[in-house]
Formats: structure tokens, sequence, C-alpha cells
């Protein structure tokens, strides 16, 4: 008698052993992320000790610029700078002449520069907003015009002169149409050359003289020649 199906599979079954599967975890550990602040480049913003260092070394900077535009300068004068927008001021900077500089700086920064020299006769004009124009040229005037014929054509009459230093002396701005008359190195060499031609003067004598007598006569002639100059352009 064969076997049926269903014996032949128990027996099959129980001889063959039984495999089982384990399945095995290892847990891994995870790492312990910390949540790190932001920087201050991750923020897009400096740190206030990196914004002062920037700032002063900035001041710094300016006060160095300011001392360097006082060497070989005949004259520095204030101009009121509230109101002026940024195209005026370019459009300002590119009327002067190369004798002339044209920078705007705290008052803050222009009184430190100046301290201890002669532009120190300039702190009366540390007040408000201003621009400062450095003159490099003894032809002050002319060098004062191309900002006059600015403010003229634009009608700027709120961005006056607020005053200057000239040769140690401060002008006020009720006094500084005497910087813009004053007569030219030219002209004073012209008047003094016509004064030598002239008799009483006694250019004879005055040849006969040591070198030394003469250019010291010359001197103070030119100088007298700028004071009435000055005084007479103070009158008008």
């Amino acid at each position: 008698m064969e076997p049926s199906l269903s014996s032949l599979s128990s027996s099959t079954s129980a001889s063959l052993p039984q495999r089982r599967q384990t399945l095995t975890l290892t847990l891994i550990p995870t790492p312990n992320f910390r949540t790190l602040p932001l920087t201050s480049s991750c923020r897009g913003h400096r740190s206030p000790a990196i914004r002062a260092a920037i700032s002063r070394t900035k001041k710094e900077q300016t006060v160095e610029s300011v001392k360097k535009q006082l060497e070989n300068c005949y004259l520095v004068a204030g101009i009121r700078y509230k109101g002026l927008n940024v195209k005026q001021f370019q459009e300002l900077r590119r009327s002067l002449p190369d004798s002339v500089h044209l920078l705007v700086a705290k008052n803050t920064l222009i009184g430190k520069a100046i301290e201890g020299t002669q532009w120190d006769a300039l702190k009366p004009c540390m007040e408000g907003m201003n621009a400062w124009l450095f003159v490099h040229t003894e032809e002050v005037p002319e060098a004062l015009k191309p900002y006059r014929s600015f403010q003229r054509e634009r009608k700027l009459e709120e961005n006056d002169f607020v005053g200057g230093v000239f040769e140690g002396k401060f002008y006020p701005p009720e006094e500084f149409n005497v910087l813009e008359t004053m007569p030219s190195r030219a002209e004073i060499y012209a008047k003094l050359l016509g004064a030598l031609q002239s008799p009483a003067i006694g250019l004879i004598g005055t040849l006969q003289a040591p070198a030394r007598e003469i250019v010291t006569l010359l001197k103070a002639y030119v100088q007298k020649l700028e004071e009435e100059g000055a005084g007479g352009a103070a009158k008008a």
C-alpha cells in the first residue's frame, strides 16, 4: 500500500530539521548634536567690538586725510552742507579746480586734525553739517569763484560759507568777502613795480641799499598793499 500524500508530507517535515531565522538588531547610538548659536557672520552682522574697531579706523583715516590736506594749504573754509544731495555734491566736486579739495567730515574729526596748528582758529565754524574747502593756491579769490558760480546757478543761498582761516586769521561769514576780493599776487606785484618807478620811493637810493634791506622793504610793502586791499574790500 502506497503512502498517501499527507502522510508523506508529515514524515518529510518531521525528518527535516526546522530552521529559525534570528534577526539581530544592532543599536547605533546617535550623536549628541547641540544647537549652536548663530555666529555674527551667519547673521550678516558684525559684532559690536568689530564695528567699533572699524569705526575707529575710519575716524583715524579721516583725521590723517585732513592733516594731509592742511599741508601747503593757504585757506580752509567751511560750507554749510545741509540740504545738498549726492548728485549736487558730485557736480560741485567736478566744478572745482585741481588746487581745491572738498571734503565732508564731522566737526569733531576736523577739530582733532587742526588742534595745535594755525588752523585752530577755524573752531568757531564747528557747528552743524559742514563741507570743508581746502585751497592749495595763493590765488584764493580765483579758487573760490567756482563755488560761488555753482551756488548762484543752483540757487543754494542757504549753503553759504560759514567762515574760513587765511594766514592764521579767522574770517566769519560777514567778513568772508574780504577773501574773495583781495588782490591777486600779480596785481600786488604790478602795484609794487609802479610804486618803485615813482620818485617818492627813491628807487636809486633803494637799489644802493644792501640786498637784505631791499628784500625787507619789498616784503613790508607787499604786506601793506595786502592790508590796504583787505581793508578796502571790508568797507565795500
